[in-house]
């Protein structure tokens, strides 16, 4: 059952968050599951990306800017946003913005983690780390300057962020964006044949391994820990302690490729994907994609596929998971907490940003699911459940959407935290419904 939260002036209080999910009165303009409400945690913050919550309820958000966004002049200040809701009515009321800012020619950044009390953020081609200072909201007011952890990550091409994932022994996953969508001859362009071998993997479409504890470490290729993951902008550690990851499939079968596949396939393909990010694992890109349809890796067509043949894609490691064409995973969160009910526990929400790429049907996407885990692994690879839906409002459109989710984040309490890089937004999403 769903319930229909729509926002409206209400009181930010526990209170009348409980009444509003338990009636399906409006709450934070999406819908959720009954018993679930969500409420406005902050606004207008810019483009929020990623999200942690620090262990006293502090809120840190990596902003990013250029040109991927028409609106691409930062707001003053750093591209990092500190929240906190220091009268505990569950709305932000004191907002810190620290870190790179514009006026270097920076443009933020996505990926964000908390390890070891201390801050980490990307700023453009570098991870960086803030000492937490005893205060805790603004690492520059007392915690003194960052480190570089690592530095001289690519930043051009097709996908230039960097998302990244801490586990418990310090181990740094950090996300190469691939720097175009085949790795063709010319990118993106009708007939186009791709490389082969694509030299592009050395440096580009994998998870890269790094020292959380050490400051100073460069970018290179033999930092590689797994490849053949075109983009992957989700990233988390499971609570087993295993590696997971988010997979934006290909785009442009069907425009580059009329005479291979219809219009119809080319909105339905490639399958995006959650992937069990193992080291050494190769999971296909740019020679595969994976056909939901067929339930199989595919050879591409820049590499002689026809839709149908596997060639070396039977060599591949396949998706956990899969989903709707084109949806863009951004966010990927494992669940821990103890406030959702207990079916949540252990499972994955992932945060779908939205198509621009799905014609000539409707864009898809634009929501957050959520899929249930049984013994460390997806319960059923294809089958999801809508968690929290309405972000884009009347119109489905990545230039018209109100609202994109990008990142997911749990706080102390166990409520989730969604962050939209569209209207600059933060989310809080608790439950007071039976148990």
């Amino acid at each position: 059952m769903l319930s229909s939260c729509r926002e409206k002036a209400v009181p930010n209080t526990e209170q009348a968050t409980a009444k509003a999910a338990a009636s399906g009165a409006p709450c934070g303009g999406l819908t959720l599951p009954a018993g679930f409400c969500a409420t406005v945690f902050a606004d207008s913050v810019g483009h929020a990306r990623h999200i942690v919550v620090a262990p006293n309820g502090d809120v840190y958000v990596n902003t990013w800017s250029g040109s991927y966004y028409p609106d691409s002049s930062p707001l003053p200040g750093g591209f990092l946003v500190a929240l906190r809701d220091a009268n505990r009515d569950g709305r932000a009321d004191v907002v810190r913005r620290f870190g790179a800012t514009g006026a270097g020619g920076g443009h933020g950044g996505t990926g964000i983690a908390l390890y070891h009390g201390a801050l980490y953020a990307e700023e453009g081609g570098a991870i960086v780390r803030y000492p937490l200072g005893a205060a805790g909201l603004d690492p520059q007011e007392g915690g003194g300057p960052p480190d570089t952890v690592v530095a001289g990550m690519p930043v051009d091409g097709d996908h230039p962020m960097h998302p990244f994932a801490i586990d418990s022994s310090g181990a740094l996953f950090v996300d190469m964006g691939s720097a175009t969508n085949a790795c063709q001859a010319k990118n993106r362009v009708a007939g186009s044949p791709g490389f082969l071998p694509c030299t592009e993997r050395g440096t580009r479409a994998g998870i890269w391994a790094y020292d959380a504890n050490k400051a100073g470490q460069l970018f290179g290729p033999t930092q590689r820990y797994a490849t053949g993951i075109r983009n992957a902008v989700g990233i988390a550690i499971a609570p087993n302690g295993s590696l997971w990851a988010t997979q934006h499939g290909r785009d442009q079968l069907a425009e580059n490729w009329p005479k291979l596949f219809t219009p119809r396939q080319g909105q339905e393909l490639p399958a995006e994907e959650l992937l069990l990010v193992e080291d050494g694992g190769d999971y296909g890109w740019p020679e595969c994609y994976y056909d939901g349809v067929q339930r199989k890796l595919i050879l591409a067509p820049e590499y002689g596929g026809d839709g149908k043949k596997e060639g070396t894609c039977t060599q591949r490691l396949k998706p956990a998971a899969y989903f709707p064409a084109h949806w863009a995973p951004d966010g990927l969160l494992f669940y821990t907490g103890a406030m959702f009910p207990e079916r949540y526990r252990g499972g994955a929400f992932i945060a779908f940003h939205g198509s621009w790429n799905r014609a000539p049907g409707p864009q898809g996407g634009y929501r957050v699911v959520f899929v249930p885990f049984a013994k460390n692994l997806p319960a059923t690879p294809d089958q999801y459940e809508t968690f929290a839906d309405g972000f884009a409002g009347a119109q489905m459109q990545p230039d018209r959407a109100a609202h994109r989710p990008v990142g997911l984040a749990q706080g102390p309490d166990g409520a989730l935290y969604i962050t939209d890089d569209r209207g600059g937004r933060v989310w809080r999403v608790t439950y007071t419904g039976p148990r």
